[in-house]
């Protein structure tokens, strides 16, 4: 009798241990961080070297515009991809729900009643009044997997929801950023065209004054039809602009209320921090870590299905039918059952549903891995767009300058028959091509602030979910923030 006591304890003890693994918590697999933002040096006139964040900074003070400030609140409220994602919030939100009811015992009342009559004699009729209960205990995790599972994926749709309002807000200012780029080359081109004309009459007169002859004017023609041509296709891109605006606003095709490119003030002094932020601070890269939390979670429940289930059912009512235990009328009756299940011929199944949990997990793992990649080429990749646009602007008014007085001195020359009329008409072209490249060296160096303040997350809000829901999922970014301002410190002394 010992030894079967004996053998049942190792093998208690050994199932125990085997199953130990379903018990731990989700942790973050070990990310090198390192060099994410590749060689921060090559933008170091314009980049913080601290811990400072510009995407933990309010949209309101990275977008200083008033009108782009309502235009951005509008998309907010009304943008119909972040309705959906909020609603999907709340279809996360109640499948946690269901998940930590699982926990509790399920009730259930099914009343029934019988007639009956034998060989014609005087009827009968019983009845039942029972209120059920059953009560799934667990031993090995698969409850508590399953709310772990249910509890990242609301997690991952949180995060999707910051994603998508971050999404909304970069995508705002960048379409209306468009549309004064598109606004000033507008109003560049109809000033050229102004001028063109006045080089037309200009030609026209010299012509008679036999100073030039027809070929000249008809050049001097063709320029500025060339030029005029072109504000129809601004004029169409601009509506083009304002109809995908309007719908991104969740609006009717409209006129958008907007200031002048003059007019914008963005920071000078860009912060991206450390790229360890990014575990914390991108939505996308959050979103990937849930679901690879969640992929965990699965990894587990497909893993508790190797081991016993234990189940707690009873019964309490009234009854009229129980042989001669019972007579009329009803008398009271309950029961309890517990059972303990063991699966014996279904290994095959078993392993196969946890191989493919398994193949899953490492498919988020690598899910994840990617997006943190890439979220630090995207701020790479603004950060040195910021300071091309930088460099560029500044050759860019250099050349503009130059051509505006070539366009001056050819125009004097052809008057004293030293210049041509191709000359003239050439420096013009240069001229238009110069200024309207200037103008979209703006843009790129606005759009550049919008894309940075994207790629590192900025404008999430604040978080729908309890601090505590996060807290397990943020430690690694705590602990590496403080080591890199002890570093800092260590370097200074």
């Amino acid at each position: 009798m010992k030894r079967y006591v004996g053998m049942a304890v190792v093998m208690t003890v050994a199932v125990m241990m085997s199953s130990c693994n379903i018990f731990r918590s989700y942790k973050r697999p070990d990310m090198n961080v390192q060099g994410l933002y590749r060689d921060t040096v090559s933008v170091n006139d314009t980049l913080s070297s601290d811990t400072t964040n510009m995407g933990n900074l309010p949209w309101e003070e990275i977008f200083t515009d008033a009108k782009l400030q309502k235009l951005i609140q509008q998309g907010l409220d009304n943008n119909v991809d972040l309705q959906t994602a909020i609603l999907r919030v709340k279809e996360a939100q109640a499948q946690l729900m269901t998940s930590r009811w699982a926990y509790a015992p399920g009730f259930s009342l099914a009343p029934t009643g019988t007639v009956s009559s034998f060989d014609k004699r005087k009827a009968t009729w019983t009845y039942q009044l029972p209120l059920s209960a059953s009560w799934e205990v667990d031993l090995f995790g698969k409850l508590l997997n399953s709310k772990r599972g249910a509890k990242a994926t609301l997690l991952q749709s949180e995060a999707g929801r910051q994603g998508v309002r971050t999404q909304v807000i970069a995508t705002v200012a960048n379409l209306y950023y468009t549309l004064l780029m598109l606004d000033r080359q507008l109003s560049i081109s109809e000033e050229t065209a102004a001028n063109l004309k006045l080089t037309v009459e200009m030609m026209r007169s010299l012509k008679s004054a036999g100073m030039t002859n027809e070929a000249g004017v008809v050049q001097a023609e063709a320029n500025y039809y060339s030029v005029v041509a072109s504000l129809s296709d601004l004029k169409q891109n601009i509506r083009e602009t304002e109809n995908s605006f309007s719908i991104l606003l969740g609006q009717a095709p409209q006129t958008i209320d907007r200031s002048t490119i003059e007019e914008q003030r963005l920071p000078e002094k860009l912060s991206a921090g450390i790229p360890v932020q990014l575990l914390s601070n991108r939505p996308d890269v959050k979103q990937a870590e849930m679901a690879l939390a969640a992929a965990y979670a699965n990894t587990n429940v497909a893993r508790s299905a190797f081991y016993p289930g234990l189940s707690l059912t009873g019964a309490f009512g009234w009854t009229n039918d129980a042989g001669s235990m019972v007579i009329n009328p009803g008398k009271m009756i309950a029961t309890a059952t517990a059972s303990l299940v063991q699966p014996l011929f279904a290994q095959g199944a078993n392993r196969a549903r946890l191989n493919v949990a398994k193949a899953q997990q490492e498919e988020a793992r690598l899910a994840f891995q990617y997006a943190l990649l890439n979220a630090g080429a995207e701020v790479s990749n603004a950060l040195y767009q910021y300071k091309t646009a930088d460099d560029k602007s500044v050759w860019r008014k250099q050349q503009i300058s130059s051509l505006e007085k070539s366009v001056e001195y050819t125009k004097d020359l052809m008057q004293i028959g030293s210049a041509t009329y191709l000359e003239v008409i050439t420096a013009q072209q240069s001229l238009l091509s110069a200024q309207l490249s200037g103008v979209q060296d703006q843009y790129q160096r606005m759009e550049a602030v919008v894309n940075l303040y994207h790629a590192l997350g900025g404008g999430r809000g604040e978080n729908t979910l309890r601090e505590k829901d996060m807290k397990v999922y943020n430690s690694v970014y705590d602990k590496a923030t403080r080591q890199t301002r002890a570093d800092k410190k260590k370097a200074n002394k």
